[in-house]
């Protein structure tokens, strides 16, 4: 066991050297220590918004769970938010306010952590509008930057700011920070119009179907990411899959490199690349628009 002090705790980290890519050869520890160094950028994304874990106690081999519930086990130093689901249920959902939390979380076997669209502040009102391109069936990577490329148009027409990121999976997220001035509701409502337009536009690309065997060769449009209490991956969150490659924001040219890919960046290239340039999405919040609520 070893200890990390930060922001005034002291965490004790259980068994550092247990493999959790096994195949990768990439360990706890490692895991550890990439949330630890990133934690000055990735918490840019992630305060005062509530998060949803994706945990791993023994690694990607073993079983996983989702947590969306502060454990009773968890310090109370580590923030939380009590949110009142559809269901009328109080949940409490934790908050990620410094870099202990992120170390806590990390050796708390949560390799993923995918947070609200809405601050703590003002829950049912989102700052975030996420477009998620998932590819199904042979749809290849290619159909993703098209739909991604697609899909930046359309905001753009319509005079809305749009952010990219790699998800660490197959797809690609586009973001629009939007000013918290919208309902959840209608924010949802406004991300499946424009899928619908794009679909209208290239049907035997894009898809809504929610049944997988439906969506054919498609790419998937998930607008359902804005509905209450779903979640987006976070920026420069670990993904469990063997290579820990990592969901990172990029500029958009950077589509067009021979190299680029979803997986394209991993916990042993992502702090290089921090240390070479700036976080794509510094400016992000500034950026924020309110909507035209007809977006036909």
């Amino acid at each position: 066991m070893t200890t990390i002090e930060l922001d005034g705790h002291t965490i004790e980290i259980s068994k550092p050297e247990r493999l959790y890519f096994p195949e990768s050869g990439i360990t706890k520890g490692e895991l550890v220590e990439y949330y630890r160094d990133v934690a000055p950028v990735m918490l840019t994304h992630l305060r005062d918004r509530p998060v949803a874990l994706l945990r791993y106690v023994k690694g990607i081999a073993g079983p996983s769970f989702y947590q969306k519930r502060f454990p009773k086990a968890f310090p109370r130093w580590i923030e939380h938010l009590d949110v009142v689901n559809t269901y009328d249920e109080e949940v409490q959902f934790v908050v990620v306010q410094n870099a202990a939390s992120l170390v806590y979380l990390a050796n708390q076997g949560c390799i993923t952590l995918h947070a609200f669209t809405a601050p703590t502040k003002n829950i049912r009102f989102p700052d975030r509008m996420i477009l998620d391109l998932d590819p199904h069936g042979a749809a290849s990577f290619d159909d993703v930057l098209f739909g991604a490329h697609a899909v930046r148009a359309a905001l753009e027409s319509r005079g809305l700011p749009a952010f990219v990121m790699t998800t660490g999976s197959r797809g690609l997220h586009v973001v629009t920070p939007i000013k918290t001035l919208h309902h959840i509701d209608r924010v949802r409502a406004y991300a499946r119009a424009i899928a619908e337009a794009l679909i209208d536009e290239h049907p035997d690309r894009f898809t809504i179907e929610q049944r997988k065997s439906n969506r054919g060769d498609r790419i998937f449009l998930d607008y359902m990411r804005n509905g209450f209490a779903s979640t987006g991956v976070a920026p420069y969150a670990v993904r469990p899959i063997e290579g820990a490659p990592v969901a990172t924001p990029v500029e958009w040219d950077e589509l067009d490199a021979a190299d680029f890919g979803p997986q394209r960046w991993t916990i042993a290239n992502v702090r290089e690349r921090l240390a070479e340039r700036s976080d794509p999405w510094r400016d992000i919040a500034a950026a924020a628009v309110a909507l035209d609520m007809e977006p036909g």
